[in-house]
């Protein structure tokens, strides 16, 4: 998997504790190494993390690796990014996009 420099890697072991658990919002991309799109995404979710430390969490999980997560939650194009707080999916959002739109998305949702 390509991993966004200061984004951490959750697995279908962690996922609960990470994610579900966390106290802060948490951003979650589903990704895979054969995933062009995602391997640009990965210099946005490193200026996300970066800027968001106070307000949220990035992580990536590898879908090939991490199946019954990847299938719990229905992802079936990569990447896929969710938005979790309190344990719940708030936002779903597909495809590529510029930080500025993530960002507004973040913000909308949160």
């Amino acid at each position: 998997m390509i991993r966004a420099k200061g984004v951490a890697e959750v697995t279908d072991a962690d996922f609960g504790t990470e994610v579900l658990g966390a106290e802060l919002p948490v951003l979650v991309e589903f990704t895979a190494d054969w995933c062009p799109p995602c391997r640009q995404m990965a210099p946005v979710l490193s200026a996300l993390a970066a800027e968001g430390t106070a307000r949220w969490k990035v992580v990536q999980l590898d879908v090939d690796t991490s199946p019954e997560t990847t299938n719990r939650y229905g992802v079936l194009s990569m990447p896929t990014f969710m938005l979790f707080r309190g344990g719940e999916p708030l936002r779903s959002m597909v495809g590529a996009r510029s930080r500025r739109r993530l960002l507004e998305e973040l913000d909308e949702a949160l």
